[in-house]
This record gives structure tokens, C-alpha cells and sequence, in this order.
């Protein structure tokens, strides 16, 4: 599994787990619905689980998948601190962007 943490992305995920009590918490990325070539992606903190693959990114953070799913494979995280929205793209699977 491979996933991309853009550093403003990375900067904004560590203010808010260290915000967090529980440091267990981990940012998770899933897949809220797919259809055709591309899916819809949701994102929160959680907890790691078994069928989780822990992936550690080149800006240090480590971002919980669902090992196997194949749209959460090559995904690219951003974040626009001038909308207070992040951005979820897989180019690998149709290149839509969608924004939380």
C-alpha cells in the first residue's frame, strides 16, 4: 500500500493528534463509496485493526488502510489551510478529487 501526505496535510494531522488524548488514535482513509473507475473517500481518527496496513509516509505520519482495497492503494492527501478543507485523490483509480 503506498500513500501520499502532502506537508501541509502532514503539519495540520499532527497538530490534531497531538491535540488528542489517546495517542493510539491514527489517521484512517476509507473508501465511503465506489463506483465505476473511482470512489469516494472519507477520513477521521481511529484505531488500528487487523486487516489494517500501517503505512508510514515520507512527511513522517502514519496513515491507517484497509489492506487490500484497491482504490486506497496510491492515494494522495492534501490539505488547504485557506478552506480548512483536505483533499483526497488517487490518480491511479480515475484522478477524482473530493474535499471534506
Amino acid at each position: 500500500m503506498n500513500c501520499i501526505v502532502s506537508q501541509e496535510a502532514a503539519d495540520k494531522l499532527k497538530e490534531i493528534l497531538n491535540a488528542e488524548e489517546d495517542k493510539n488514535l491514527k489517521l484512517r482513509v476509507f473508501v465511503a463509496h465506489a463506483h465505476g473507475d473511482h470512489a469516494h473517500y472519507g477520513l477521521g481518527l481511529d484505531y488500528q485493526k487487523d486487516t489494517d496496513a500501517v503505512v508510514k509516509t515520507a512527511t513522517g505520519v502514519e496513515i491507517l488502510l484497509e489492506d487490500g482495497q484497491d482504490f486506497l492503494d496510491g492515494i494522495e492527501i492534501d490539505y488547504h489551510p485557506e478552506s480548512d478543507e483536505w483533499s483526497i485523490v488517487n490518480p491511479a483509480k480515475g484522478g477524482h478529487e473530493h474535499h471534506h
